[in-house]
């Protein structure tokens, strides 16, 4: 027998509704009464074994066992039979402290049963000391990528605003004081030592392999739906995928936070990055969730080579499933949320309440003023505290009568707006596949600043002059808004930040080739030299992941405007130092250290493709290689 949550209230077996936990399903409690004594023992028996029996190969599974060896052809399937509310959480408590007035435990929970054997997943859980069963908050989950781990800071730093949140170890890792579990930790119970000194209890998928980078088997992957032993079917099914089990585990999470007496059931909202960023989308879908964050992933996950794959654990099919309000991070760079996918992403969404936030030449990383979208858009939907100004209106013109091209930008006005930028690059690909990722990655962005047409006029303009016409034309334009006051929160890798200003998108506007080419826009960008003079708005096409540091990127050496002009070409700076030191010119994964003499003084520094070496001590052997340039202290 087994314990059954009480929303539950009626479960089906054979077709026979009965009460959970009752026996009177099989045989009326009222006959037996009637049967002599002897009898009516045997007859309690034998329905008592036959409970256990049914309790352990039916009852007790917590996905329905395939119908005639058939998979699930579609979402409904896929989903089919599984109520993330039904069984029991049997919650541990595994370690708890407290910090600057919030509390954090790292807890686990039951997922479910699977071919038998129970699976349990691990969290880190935190909430504001102030609250309360009178006093409820906002829940957040957090789901992180590939090769991270749950951490304690999302907690805390969330907490501090007035959130509980659950991070989940979906794949066992878990960052907190006193209570780390890293890859090594995690084998450990993978290899059934769990008295070494240095065990600590996580995530225990039972007889499924959930985890990644690594897996528990070498042959796991998570893009594949093909059976083997530690899947949960013999044939080739969407339910033998990682991310299903994973989005499966996190909606089991969603029902650990609505039990918490702090928790205010009707407020959850689930954010994550990269593979979180997939899960994300995948846990949106369930209806308790009232705002969903992702970033960098849940948009381009649609080539997978299996067409079953495809039409059940896509990231389309779940957009279309999606009816929350959703705010998509999505860098412009990025390889695993690639923004050609965006434009389909947001017309595939159920939801009509959604913005877009794209930072420009960024891949898998963000800067303050995007990473905090996720926070004003929880404190929107989820306390009311906050309005994210609507998505900038735009339309584009391409037979301007100088021939250069214009976007025209309508911003929302409702927040004061500190600037107005217009990207555009002539890089993309009509239909970008996962192997085109170096393109997506070093793909150049020019800028171009927006101004009104007129004063007090609601329109803003930008020139687009363009270096070719013979190449497909994307861009987009990012306002700029100022927040009423800083806000901290923990990055997309948990490194703390704080903004003063939010970047909302606008959609992006993706011109063909052919289209560009029948219009009237004309070359107005030629070859140049000089890669960078440093003056004027330069640092909108370079970037950096640091605050506070002074090291630069740009992808400009990956244009056709700045290529070397031979293969006996130097690359030539000019560089003032107060004081001596050195710097570090990057091109790709290739630096050359040189020596500044300081006082103050110019110093010509002239650098040949033979003078930039690799890890190995291997010089660069062509500048046609050569995509990005990076000045830095190291």
């Amino acid at each position: 027998m087994r314990a059954v949550n009480q929303r539950n209230n009626v479960q089906r077996n054979n077709g026979v509704a009965r009460a959970p936990g009752s026996m009177s399903t099989f045989l009326g409690l009222a006959n037996i009464t009637e049967l002599s004594m002897p009898y009516r023992l045997k007859i309690l028996s034998h329905i008592l074994l036959f409970s256990l029996l049914n309790a352990g190969l039916q009852g007790d599974e917590t996905l329905p066992a395939l119908i005639d060896n058939q998979a699930p052809q579609n979402f409904e399937q896929m989903w089919a039979g599984f109520d993330p509310q039904a069984e029991p959480l049997e919650s541990e408590l595994l370690h708890q402290w407290k910090e600057d007035s919030v509390t954090l435990r790292i807890v686990r929970f039951r997922i479910g049963i699977f071919k038998g054997r129970k699976a349990t997943l691990a969290a880190v859980y935190g909430f504001p000391d102030s609250a309360s069963k009178t006093n409820k908050v906002p829940g957040l989950l957090q789901i992180h990528g590939g090769g991270q781990y749950a951490d304690y800071k999302a907690c805390s730093t969330n907490a501090k605003r007035g959130y509980a949140t659950l991070s989940i170890a979906w794949a066992g890792r878990i960052s907190a004081p006193a209570y780390r579990v890293g890859p090594a930790e995690v084998k450990l119970f993978w290899d059934d030592k769990t008295a070494a000194p240095n065990y600590l209890r996580t995530t225990d998928r039972g007889a499924l392999d959930g985890y990644h980078a690594p897996g528990r088997n070498a042959g796991n992957q998570f893009p594949s739906a093909a059976s083997a032993e530690w899947t949960l079917d013999s044939i080739e099914s969407p339910r033998n995928s990682g991310w299903f089990l994973c989005a499966l585990a996190a909606r089991r999470a969603l029902t650990f936070l609505e039990e918490q007496p702090e928790v205010d059931a009707s407020r959850l909202g689930v954010y994550g990055h990269s593979m979180g960023g997939k899960l994300t989308v995948m846990t949106a879908i369930d209806p308790r969730v009232k705002a969903a964050a992702p970033s960098c992933g849940g948009i381009s996950d649609r080539y997978n080579r299996s067409e079953l794959f495809r039409a059940t654990v896509g990231d389309d099919v779940s957009l279309a499933k999606v009816h929350c309000p959703i705010m998509f991070l999505s860098p412009a760079n990025d390889f695993h949320g690639r923004i050609g996918d965006l434009s389909r992403a947001i017309e595939e969404i159920a939801s009509d309440d959604r913005r877009v936030t794209c930072s420009p030449h960024h891949n898998h990383h963000d800067t303050p003023e995007h990473e905090v979208a996720t926070q004003i858009w929880m404190d929107q939907h989820l306390k009311g505290s906050f309005k994210v100004p609507e998505t900038p209106q735009t339309t584009l013109k391409l037979d301007s009568a100088d021939g250069v091209p214009v976007l025209q930008i309508r911003p929302d006005y409702s927040r004061p707006i500190e600037s107005l930028d217009v990207y555009y690059t002539l890089q993309g690909k009509k239909a970008e596949q996962p192997s085109d990722m170096q393109d997506v990655i070093h793909r150049f962005w020019h800028q171009s600043s927006a101004r009104a047409t007129h004063e007090n006029s609601p329109e803003w303009i930008a020139q687009l002059p363009l270096p070719q016409t013979d190449a497909p034309l994307w861009v987009y334009a990012n306002v700029r808004y100022e927040l009423p006051k800083p806000i901290s929160g923990a990055g997309y890798y948990y490194g703390a930040y704080t903004a003063d200003s939010y970047v909302v998108s606008s959609l992006l506007h993706k011109i063909p080739a052919e289209e560009l080419l029948d219009s009237k826009a004309e070359v107005a960008l030629a070859e140049t030299k000089t890669i960078e003079n440093f003056e004027g708005d330069w640092e909108q096409e370079w970037f950096h992941y640091r605050a506070g540091g002074w090291a630069r990127t740009t992808h400009k050496l990956n244009s056709k405007l700045w290529k070397a002009p031979s293969e006996d070409a130097k690359l030539v700076l000019e560089v003032t130092s107060a004081q001596p030191n050195k710097l570090v010119v990057l091109l790709g994964d290739f630096a050359a250290e040189v020596d500044l003499a300081g006082k103050n003084d110019t110093q010509r520094i002239t650098l040949s493709n033979s003078d930039f070496k690799n890890f190995s001590g291997e010089p660069i052997r062509t500048w046609a290689q050569v995509r990005r340039l990076k000045l830095s202290p190291a």
